[in-house]
């Protein structure tokens, strides 16, 4: 399943979570079997017309999230995670929160 998520930076250690109207760049996970089969980052917003993106992690449950769910993808946010590496294990064990519901 793919994940996109907006980060500060490109690379896995130490990228942080950011909210859209201040994103960097855009990380792009490929999850599957409990861990990440591949990860690339992109300046603009990967589209779900590209390939079919799974889910959004937000920084906070009051980003705009209507035009993600408008594309089919189920809106997550953080809790207390912060890193890309944080966000991930999260993911994993069904830590983040739904947005939307």
């Amino acid at each position: 399943m793919l994940i996109v998520i907006p980060v500060d930076r490109e690379g896995v250690v130490g990228a942080k979570v950011m909210p859209l109207l201040s994103v960097g760049t855009w990380a792009l996970v490929d999850f599957d079997e409990g861990k990440i089969q591949s990860l690339t980052f992109h300046k603009e917003r990967p589209v779900s017309g590209e390939a079919w993106i799974d889910f959004i992690v937000l920084a906070n449950k009051f980003e705009n999230y209507m035009p993600f769910m408008e594309e089919g993808m189920m809106v997550l946010c953080v809790r207390e995670e912060e890193t890309l590496e944080e966000i991930v294990e999260a993911f994993k064990f069904k830590e983040l929160d739904e947005v939307g519901f």
